[in-house]
């Protein structure tokens, strides 16, 4: 088998992490593990696991740890074609995974990984503003955001997240109407746009199996942008239906467009998320950097 490293959290909490640990001893002797100890740590573990000379990198977490893992490979000129990165699905929602098939059972995500059947996809690339003001640069796999539903991320609550899973940030994006903020200014070669809220996918896939980009693709070079272009109970409340049904377009009214860059503005300081986590702030940009990214899929 390809010599693989498995990146862990061996903090993390609920039935499919425990689960998962339970099976550490038994792969102890096929796979190296390599547990975090901080947030971004996992970026770290993947860039030293390509160093080492591992050809396969598993993430065993949630969105933000593939993400991390990712970025990781990537910081190699071509170890995220070189190295392959797989996927166990720990996390609350785990869009990614599903997005490529990989099922939540540990056993079953597992078999997916030894079996090493991989497929190139590509990851875009954020530039933005992190928390101190300066220009950080970072890709992302699934989806990045901005606006009310950044504004949410930052408002979820840890217990109702647990307790609800994707509804939990429906319930912060009611309370997030409560601010009155200027809208965000997205422009492209192709057309522009304003709105308080800018999704833009790599995936199909947000929040869970909602399809707020039926046509995406991981691999076909384009990003899917959608801007909504209100904020308010009803628009949430539409929002939330779109969500459920799957046509969050005919419900809301957004604006929807496929582009290869990007650039987003706000006058007020407005939160940037990428994969469900925020990571920085406007103004940004986000442009399609080709299929540079090995995954193990199903």
């Amino acid at each position: 088998m390809a010599k693989t490293c498995v990146i862990f959290n061996p903090a993390a909490r609920g039935e499919k992490a425990l689960a998962f640990q339970e099976k550490l001893r038994a792969l102890s002797d096929r796979f190296t593990l390599r547990p975090t100890d901080a947030p971004g740590a996992a970026r770290r573990l993947a860039r030293e696991a390509v160093a080492e000379g591992f050809e396969r990198v598993i993430a065993a977490g949630g969105d933000g740890t593939v993400n991390e893992a990712a970025n990781g490979l990537l910081d190699g000129e071509s170890a995220g074609v070189d190295v392959a990165l797989g996927v166990i699905p720990l996390g609350t929602v785990n869009v990614f995974a599903k997005e490529i098939g990989v099922p939540s059972r540990v056993p079953e995500a597992l078999r997916i990984v030894e079996a090493g059947r991989s497929r190139l996809i590509d990851a875009p690339l954020a530039t933005f503003r992190s928390d101190s003001r300066q220009e950080e640069a970072r890709a992302f796999l699934q989806l990045a955001g901005a606006g009310l539903d950044a504004r949410a991320i930052a408002r979820v609550r840890w217990d109702l997240k647990k307790r609800m899973g994707p509804l939990a940030y429906i319930v912060a994006g009611f309370e997030a109407l409560r601010e009155s903020v200027a809208p965000i200014e997205v422009e492209s070669a192709e057309r522009s746009a304003v709105g308080p809220l800018v999704l833009i996918g790599n995936g199909r896939f947000y929040g869970g199996r909602f399809q707020v980009f039926p046509g995406a693709d991981l691999g076909d070079g384009w990003l899917d942008v959608a801007v909504f272009p209100e904020a308010g109970l009803g628009a949430l409340t539409r929002f939330g239906l779109g969500w459920l049904t799957g046509n969050v377009h005919r419900w809301t009214g957004a604006i929807a467009w496929r582009t290869k860059r990007l650039a987003l503005r706000c006058a007020d300081p407005m939160p940037m998320e990428l994969e469900g986590d925020n990571v920085g702030f406007l103004p940004a940009e986000i442009r399609i950097t080709g299929r540079r990214l090995r995954v193990l899929v199903p």
